[in-house]
């Protein structure tokens, strides 16, 4: 069959009354869950697996795909107004988000987002379509090598997101890397620097690290501020919240970039939105000519994030799907609902379940269309939570922070960690020290170990496999590369610039 026909036949599946009204429910149920800090898609998918029982498999797989990609539309709105991530993927968009909001442009951000979404999801469905084959084969090539090498380049580019010296960013990182350590050893069991609590065995909740770093740290910083901006209905208005024609021009390129690289983490097992929307915003202020606006409300710090963890999102489904190999939890309740209804995911499901494929495709942008339709017209009034007082918004805030810690694992440990890590985080922005490239670390460091690890085991303790494996090789290269520019380019910013003029 060729590419129109297998659309044709997803049509048919996916415009169903009945895969439409549960498309419709997933990407609400996902929407408000992202816009909510801390709950997670993780949870409300987890909640709803049981009904998957009853359902048909397309039914169940196109709901729950709706809650996965509609909580990135929906966690970059408290990212932008409250500095909150509503999910781990979101929280590089705090960087410039949550400045444009502070700025009075709080709706342009969210709309520009909402398009940014749209388009590196699109940009990603049409990959899941035309190169799912090609794609899954690629990433079928990467051993533990080459995605040591990966994780590796990016956290040497990690050490970019900041507005310090790059020797800042990398303490960041590392300091990130022994947060991550955290727990016991994968390979070994062995529990480290846990001291004895058992609620660290399984390491530092990274809901907790992200809430504290960016959201209770902003409730901190800004006790005493009573002052709030007065937003007037014209500026509620959808064409006063487009960006002027300077600002458009720069978001295009952000976009394509950001849609690109989360296509190619999101088709890599174990990568996903996260790290794709960290490599983004790294890309995007490492080319852009004035890298000294981002971290004070460039539109380019949220249209490249947001479209690349978008786009991740929907090629998440290339390995999970052609492969059967998830790349996250979140994949493996997808797989969990395959294999309950007998149905075996791999190379052969495009051919043996056509119907079912192509429905969950053609369903995306049947879902992508919802939130656009869903998100837009509530743009004004997510915008006029702004107007709330800090007295009554701030506290209202730490109890969704603290109630989204605390029904991850019923632990109230969490939730002390999430203070903890806000009274750092306040102490951070005192000092002038990104969080994201601690995060980054946070999330790649425990990563980067087991793959570590198992290269060498496989190689007999042979440290030259990381060299000699071509793509690893190559990405070593790129890394040493981005390690002497960014030492040559900070010690040129050090030469006063009339040195030569005596």
């Amino acid at each position: 069959m060729d590419l129109f026909s297998n659309m044709l036949l997803g049509l048919e599946t996916a415009l169903s009354i009945h895969n439409l009204l549960y498309c419709l429910l997933g990407v609400s149920l996902g929407t408000l869950l992202g816009v909510i800090p801390g709950i997670g898609v993780l949870a409300a998918m987890s909640m709803l697996f049981p009904l998957t029982f009853y359902l048909d498999p397309d039914t169940a797989l196109i709901m729950l795909a709706g809650i996965w990609y509609g909580t990135t539309y929906g966690g970059s709105t408290s990212s932008i107004l409250l500095n909150v991530p509503g999910t781990p993927a979101n929280a590089v968009t705090c960087l410039d988000g949550y400045p444009m909001a502070k700025q009075g442009r709080a709706g342009t951000a969210l709309l520009m987002t909402t398009v940014a979404s749209f388009f590196g999801a699109s940009f990603g469905i049409i990959l899941v379509m035309t190169l799912s084959p090609l794609i899954a084969a690629y990433a079928l090539k990467f051993g533990d090598a080459e995605f040591f090498s990966l994780i590796l380049l990016g956290l040497v580019t990690a050490s970019s997101i900041t507005d310090g010296s790059a020797m800042k960013g990398l303490v960041m990182t590392l300091f990130g890397i022994i947060i991550g350590l955290v727990g016991a050893d994968l390979n070994t069991g062995v529990h480290r620097f846990t001291f004895d609590r058992l609620e660290l065995v399984d390491g530092v909740s990274i809901v907790a690290l992200a809430m504290g770093l960016f959201g209770v740290s902003e409730v901190i910083s800004s006790i005493g501020k009573v002052e709030k901006e007065a937003i007037s209905t014209d500026d509620l208005k959808l064409r006063n919240m487009w960006p002027d024609r300077e600002e458009m021009k720069r978001t295009w390129f952000p976009m394509i970039r950001g849609s690109s690289i989360g296509s190619f983490f999101g088709a890599l097992p174990g990568a996903g939105p996260g790290i794709a929307a960290f490599m983004s915003y790294a890309v995007e202020k490492r080319s852009s000519k004035h890298p000294e606006r981002f971290g004070k409300g460039a539109i380019e710090g949220i249209m490249g994030p947001e479209a690349a963890n978008n786009a991740a999102d929907q090629t998440a489904f290339i390995p999970t799907l052609t492969l059967g190999i998830p790349g996250s939890v979140t994949m493996a309740l997808m797989l969990g609902v395959l294999m309950i209804h007998g149905i075996t995911p791999g190379p052969n499901m495009i051919a043996q379940q056509p119907a079912l494929f192509w429905g969950l495709v053609m369903s995306f942008w049947i879902g992508n269309l919802m939130l656009l339709v869903l998100n837009i017209p509530f743009i004004g009034l997510w915008v006029r939570l702004l107007s709330i007082p800090y007295h009554l918004l701030f506290p209202a805030v730490l109890v969704f922070i603290a109630i989204g810690t605390y029904s991850l694992s019923n632990s109230p440990f969490d939730v002390w960690c999430v203070l903890l890590f806000g009274f750092m985080g306040y102490v951070m922005r005192w000092a002038r020290l990104s969080p994201a490239p601690l995060l980054l670390g946070f999330v790649l460091g425990p990563m980067m170990e087991e793959h570590f690890q198992r290269a060498l085991l496989l190689s007999r303790g042979d440290f030259s496999t990381f060299v000699f494996r071509p793509i690893s090789g190559v990405l070593l290269a790129i890394t040493a590369l981005v390690l002497v520019w960014s030492i040559v380019s900070g010690l040129s910013r050090k030469v006063p610039p009339d040195i030569d003029e005596e």
